[in-house]
Parts: C-alpha cells; structure tokens; sequence
C-alpha cells in the first residue's frame, strides 16, 4: 500500500469524524502520517514531524485493522503496534479507521 493510497484513506473518514482534540502521526514502515485535529476539522498530511500521541505499526498491520482482520487491543499487546504519548488520542483512532 503506497503513502498516498494511506493518506487519502485516512482523509476519506477524517473528513466526516468530529474533530480529535490533537495530533495523532501514524509511523508506517518509517513513513510519517499525521492527523491533525486540533481546529474545526481533522487534517491530513504526509509528514514525520511532532504530534500528541504517535502510533508505530507496518502497512500490513494497518491494512488488517482497517479491515477488521486484527484486534487493535491484541495487535498491541502482541507487540504489532506501538503507541507512545496521549492514549486518549490513540483510543480516538477507531473512529478514523474503515
């Protein structure tokens, strides 16, 4: 799955999610995503820079919880997803995701 093909997902359901009340950056194969979502919408970019709360995990991993193939709770328990800063935000990721 390509950075852009990602990106525009992200964008399809961030554009119709309320606001998020911070940044989340996805870190994907050593790509960044950020979702910014502290103004009136949630913003979507391609860029490693500094966000509240980022999420570690491969394309594959990404494709299977966007499909529902994978628990997000056991794909972090098990070590496939690493989540560092606000948990609050990384709680708010579902309703980014589909």
């Amino acid at each position: 799955m390509s950075l852009e093909n990602m990106i525009s997902q992200f964008e399809k359901r961030a554009s119709t999610a309320a606001p998020i009340g911070g940044s989340i950056k996805f870190e994907v194969d050593g790509q960044g995503i950020l979702i910014d979502g502290t103004g009136e919408t949630n913003t979507v970019t391609a860029s490693n820079g500094e966000a509240d709360c980022t999420i570690s995990l491969t394309a594959e991993v990404l494709q299977k919880l966007r499909d529902g193939d994978i628990n997000p709770m056991m794909a972090v328990m098990g070590g496939q997803i690493k989540i560092t800063g606000d948990m609050g935000l990384a709680m708010k990721v579902q309703s980014l995701m589909g």
